[in-house]
């Protein structure tokens, strides 16, 4: 019989005790001698060059012991994106970054650092440094750096393009001749900000054996190890990156922002302690962003709503350095042919440098801007055509079994279909649309929209996914689990202990995870992004725990002289192939470490190059009204429904596609990240810059569709990003549908529509 509280349960979070009561220790918990403090000096223009730095009044403020500037930085070029490394330099991200810099790419470039004895010290003295510039032309949005006279934004390209690609599938010329109908459309989605909980942290000092020990709230410690080799140009070996709980990070922590900086303090205080900790406004404004991208499409359809063809041009704002130079931009097109069959598709993005904060990796890396350009689309051509929403996507939904020849995957387990009649039938859809037309009031509409999605599990093939895990059997017969994959707030801990007491069959309160990750001990894992952690690290962990099982059954059977073909172990039990017992694992335990003749130390080892993708699908459905005086939308019920594959923690499963959905929603009504026509952020608070409370949201629904993908450990497929995908374009349609009117680009706001109101409200 198999234990209780394995996969599948709702078992309660390993970490949620001490979170809730203030045990938890997070990077600026951890206690380290004689800390000082760095605060970074920002460039005040938008372009340019640094010419002079007057430190004087800096240097009077009490407490300021020294100023760094580019001068006294490593001069190694590096790359800032938690991917990992390219053994073939072509596959690399661009190395474009310095530790400081005396080329101003954005207002609040980072040119100088002072370190103080207390941070207060710190942040007075980098206030009071004084700076002249050269200042050369900037620019905030593609198109303007992609002017004739433009200046280069980095010397050593040709132009502020980064990169330029263009994929395609069939013919797409043939396509549209093959078409009776042709639409063309523009749409446009906004700069937003991740507003993770914790900022920012890091300190840095040398250890007792020399080397430097980076303390970081990260979500990839083997790759940021790596990163400071790179940018200081010594051994990787020579850092030790620590770990704590981390207080969110959403795929801003996928970068390598203050680390090296804090470093280079570190090293010129001879390994003393420096902290460097970024305030709410730095964090908002000068870290990383989701990409503001345009869209220009044309898609053909047949009389009967048949997609013929696809044409599609992207221009992507890339702020002022790479990060993850093209990835998140090309991703957006394969996924467009892994949720709806398009047999002629043309994908052409520029991503182009600007003067503006850097866009990097944002929960959904990509998705949620094409999926609101696609499912938008897609409602615009619906209601010209006649179709309702539900209709024109079933003509053109993928079914299992389909391969996309872009990503060169075949799907296994495609369940949209079912996620839209679930969808429909919880939501009470034509109930809700009769609602709808019946709804008479004078100056408010209401409306239902709809959204599709498809996401990966992973980066697989167009990037390596490696994971690594062990599994030691202590002397109580608990398991230590030792993790490289990283827990970021996202119960991914929790859910691969579980995997670990399923594979053997002990409680999963016997399982013990540690709340550091430290790469000094912790097996080698890339880190926590693109949904992959069940899928990858949780293939890890089930082939450690397999190894150990093995070997826990080949140790009793040495212990009690028997054939381990003959043994299994169950619910903490061996016993023999017709079920009589053998002994405890608990005296396996025992035996393991104290047997004098036959001791021997049991470890399970796992490591799991994944050449496997299993994509998530869902549908979203929003039910919303509009107050065409004021401009307010009120949401009245919003659902996601998800093909997540099995769900192995029911209760963090829903929880992901809550989170999910209170940070799509706000992307489609609120969030956006502001500049001024100087290219200097507005809005880099927490009053000005709207993240809705829990007041402001609604009642978040969810349900799944259950289905067992073949790659997954247990049936899994990803979760933690597709919930961000539907609900922007789900509402955006809402509103669309009850104010008849298009609007094709977001944030959709009071004002938006207050300024619509003449065409759309008043009849």
């Amino acid at each position: 019989m198999k234990s209780n509280n394995t996969v599948g349960e709702s078992v309660t979070r390993w970490d949620a005790y001490a979170k809730v009561t203030g045990r938890a220790n997070y990077t600026a918990d951890i206690p380290t001698k004689t800390k000082l403090y760095a605060s970074i000096v920002r460039a005040t223009i938008t372009h340019g060059y640094v010419k002079n730095f007057d430190f004087s009044e800096a240097l009077e403020v009490e407490g300021v012991i020294k100023i760094l500037t580019y001068e006294d930085m490593p001069k190694n070029k590096f790359s800032t994106a938690g991917h990992p490394y390219g053994l073939d330099p072509a596959t690399r991200d661009r190395y474009d970054r310095n530790i400081l810099t005396n080329h101003v790419r954005l207002y609040g470039d980072e040119i100088a650092v002072v370190i103080a004895t207390n941070e207060l010290a710190s942040r007075i003295a980098a206030s009071k440094v004084k700076v002249e510039y050269d200042e050369l032309p900037f620019y905030l949005t593609p198109k303007e750096a992609l002017s004739k006279d433009a200046v280069l934004i980095h010397e050593d390209l040709d132009s502020n393009i980064l990169k330029h690609t263009t994929s395609s599938v069939g013919d797409i010329k043939k396509g549209f001749d093959e078409s009776d109908f042709i639409f063309t459309d523009n749409f446009k989605v906004p700069i937003q900000q991740h507003c993770h909980l914790e900022s920012q942290i890091a300190c840095a000092y040398k250890g007792d054996d020399n080397r430097w020990i980076v303390i970081s709230s990260t979500q990839i410690p083997h790759i940021l190890r790596r990163i400071l080799g790179e940018a200081f140009g010594i051994r990787w070996s020579s850092f030790r990156v620590i770990k704590p709980f981390i207080g969110g990070g959403f795929g801003n922590k996928q970068d390598v922002t203050i680390e090296p900086l804090c470093v280079a303090c570190s090293m010129a205080m001879n390994g003393q302690p420096v902290q460097i900790a970024l305030s709410k406004e730095e964090s908002i404004a000068y870290t990383r962003t989701r990409h503001e991208m345009e869209y220009s499409a044309k898609m053909g359809i047949s009389k009967d709503g048949i997609i013929k063809a696809l044409d599609i041009e992207v221009l992507s704002n890339k702020g002022a350095y790479a990060s993850h130079t093209h990835a998140v931009g090309i991703k957006g097109g394969g996924m467009l042919l892994s949720l709806y069959d398009i047999p002629n598709f043309r994908y052409d993005i520029k991503t182009v440098y600007t003067n503006i904060a850097t866009a990097g990796a944002m929960r959904g890396y990509g998705i949620p801007q094409v999926m609101f350009f696609i499912e938008s689309f897609m409602e615009n051509i619906a209601r010209k055509m006649g179709f309702n929403s539900f209709e024109f996507r079933q003509k053109n939904i993928i079914k299992n079994h389909s391969y996309n020849p872009l990503n060169q995957v075949t799907q296994e387990s495609v369940k949209l279909q079912e996620c839209m009649d679930l969808a429909k039938k919880i939501f009470c859809y034509e109930d809700k649309l009769k609602q709808c037309k019946n709804y008479k009031h004078n100056y408010k509409k209401r409306g239902i929209g709809m959204a599709n999605f498809s996401y990966t599990t992973g980066v697989y093939p167009k990037g390596l996914e490696i994971a690594s895990a062990r599994a030691i059997l202590n002397q109580d017969a608990s398991i230590k689990l030792m993790l490289g994959a990283t827990e970021i707030g996202q119960g991914s801990d929790t859910v691969l202990a579980q995997i670990a007491a399923e594979v053997l069959t002990i409680p999963y309160e016997s399982v013990i995870v540690d709340s550091i990750t430290d790469t000094d001990t912790a097996p080698f894992d890339t880190g926590s992004y693109a949904s992959r952690q069940s899928y990858v690290s949780g293939e890890a962990v089930k082939r450690a725990a397999i190894d150990l099982k093995n070997k826990i059954i080949k140790s009793a059977a040495k212990f009690k002289e028997l054939d381990s073909n003959e043994l299994i172990l169950s619910n903490s039990k061996i016993i023999n192939t017709n079920g009589d017992f053998i002994m405890s694992l608990e005296e396996v335990a025992l035996n393991s470490m104290y047997n004098w003749q036959k001791a021997e130390i049991l470890v399970g080892e796992g490591s799991y190059n994944c050449h496997n993708n299993s994509y998530s699908f869902g549908t979203c459905l929003a039910y919303v009204e509009v107050d065409c005086e004021s401009g307010k939308v009120k949401i009245l019920d919003i659902l996601n429904v998800h093909d997540s594959g099995r769900i192995l923690n029911p209760l963090l499963a829903s929880s992901q596609v809550e989170g999910g959905m209170g940070m799509a929603i706000p992307y489609a009504l609120s969030e956006e990240l502001k500049y001024d026509k100087f290219g200097k952020v507005l809005n880099n608070n927490l009053l000005d810059y709207k993240v809705p409370t829990a007041m402001d949201l609604p009642d978040l629904n969810s349900a799944f569709v259950e289905n067992y993908d073949p790659y997954g450990p247990f049936g899994n497929k990803s979760l933690g990003e597709p919930p961000m995908c539907l609900p922007a374009p789900a509402i955006r349609n809402a509103i669309v549908n009850a104010l008849n009117i298009e609007i094709n680009e977001i944030p959709i706001t009071p004002e938006k529509i207050f300024n619509l109101k003449a065409k759309s409200c008043i009849n």
